[in-house]
């Protein structure tokens, strides 16, 4: 599986505009093949920053960055472009794993 976590520091005039501003870019990539989670979270130190955690298939990831909404949601003319304070922050990684699994040194029953 390929993981991928990016921060996207977002100006503060655009805080709580942007679940908005990336809606349509979160929606059609959850829809694509081998997408196994598109989440984002707002950070609790920052609230101008917003984390994205993403999961795909190891043959989708390059499916995913050569997609219209994807290219649209990277274009200087997208609706996420603009809203940004400076260049996101990214770790991409292909991992041993499937997905989420229970973490084994806290079981709840």
């Amino acid at each position: 599986m390929i993981l991928i976590v990016v921060k996207f520091p977002v100006k503060p005039e655009y805080a709580e505009e942007w679940p908005e501003l990336t809606r349509e870019f979160t929606e059609s990539t959850r829809a694509e093949p081998g997408n196994k989670f598109f989440e984002w979270s707002r950070s609790l130190e920052d609230p101008n920053e917003y984390v994205l955690v993403e999961g795909f298939d190891d043959d989708a990831a390059e499916a995913h960055v050569t997609s219209d909404h994807f290219q649209r949601a990277i274009s200087s003319e997208g609706p996420m472009f603009g809203a940004l304070a400076s260049t996101p922050r990214i770790i991409s990684r292909s991992i041993d794993a499937d997905g989420w699994e229970e973490m084994g040194e806290m079981q709840v029953s």
